[in-house]
């Protein structure tokens, strides 16, 4: 069975001040997304799974679900406050989603076979697609999950901070702990972000982080439910806490439950973060079209 690509698409985009995941950035009208489904179909996935919301269904349903039509199996579903276990309690004044771990929960019934999670505002690059199929394909332990990596300093934007899983590795590969590090600088040097004490801790940019493109097995499904339980209890009534993959799954690696491989990619990643990111990317997938690696129009 082909894997599925579940991409997070539900993100509010408040930095960037807008709609990012829809904007615009190829010659012909193309998303980022566009982008990312394309590399995918070419590395053998055999199915598109959306997290999104409401809002924008008619907009996903529109550009992607009749433009993939007889390309790829496309579904979507909606992550929503209300997607919650029975009986837990919340704060009646929360608006914002509970994160990422909470948006692979909501395709639980979706998706019965390995699978990729990718975010909808991320360019990760042919590469790093082809690295996540073959491990879904060939691996078949049901608890050992994988992490395509990158060096930070591939992954940084030039105009403001970025959060990043920044992973420590063993010598056999595999994930020890992942720490999600947020307000991330880029310096001449490499880079800088403030510790849990408000002090700044400075990086070469060699570190291994993630970019939440992960390889999942239908096992994790259990593993992330009984986390986010355990969340929505000690957090329900905040109103903006959110459970994130990397804290949910550094949880159960350091228990030894699940294992999760490191698999490094050469490519470099650009997103829009921010609205003054754009520029940039348009300019790195012009380039890469008259380089051959992508058609000027993806039909």
């Amino acid at each position: 069975m082909k894997p599925t690509l579940l991409v997070l698409a539900a993100g509010m985009g408040s930095r960037y001040g807008g709609n990012k995941q829809l904007d615009d950035v190829g010659p012909s009208g193309e998303t980022i997304i566009d982008y990312s489904i394309y590399d995918a179909i070419r590395a053998g996935f055999g199915k598109i799974v959306f997290i999104i919301r409401r809002d924008i269904e008619e907009q996903v349903k529109e550009r992607f679900v009749k433009k993939l039509k007889g390309k790829i199996e496309v579904d979507y579903v909606f992550q929503e406050i209300t997607n919650l276990p029975e009986g837990v309690k919340v704060h009646p004044e929360r608006a914002k989603p509970w994160g990422t771990s909470h948006a692979i929960l909501v395709a639980k019934d979706k998706i019965k076979e390995p699978f990729g999670v990718i975010n909808a505002d991320d360019f990760y690059g042919a590469e790093s697609f082809k690295i996540l199929y073959d491990f879904l394909m060939n691996d078949k332990d049901p608890n050992n999950y994988c992490i395509v990596g990158y060096k930070m300093k591939n992954t940084l934007s030039e105009h403001g901070h970025v959060n990043r899983g920044v992973c420590r590795v063993d010598s056999a590969g595999l994930l020890v702990n992942i720490v999600e590090t947020r307000q991330i600088e880029k310096l001449p040097d490499g880079a800088q972000a403030p510790d849990h004490d408000g002090k700044m801790g400075k990086f070469t940019g060699d570190e291994v982080v993630s970019m939440n493109l992960w390889g999942f097995k239908p096992s994790c499904f259990e593993f992330l439910g009984k986390e986010f339980r355990s969340f929505i209890d000690a957090r329900g009534m905040d109103l903006k806490s959110e459970l994130d993959i990397p804290t949910s799954v550094d949880k159960f690696v350091k228990s030894g439950e699940i294992t999760i491989q490191i698999l490094m990619s050469n490519e470099h990643w650009f997103g829009v973060t921010y609205r003054e990111d754009k520029p940039f990317v348009v300019e790195n997938i012009s380039n890469m079209i008259k380089r051959g690696l992508y058609p000027s129009k993806i039909n």
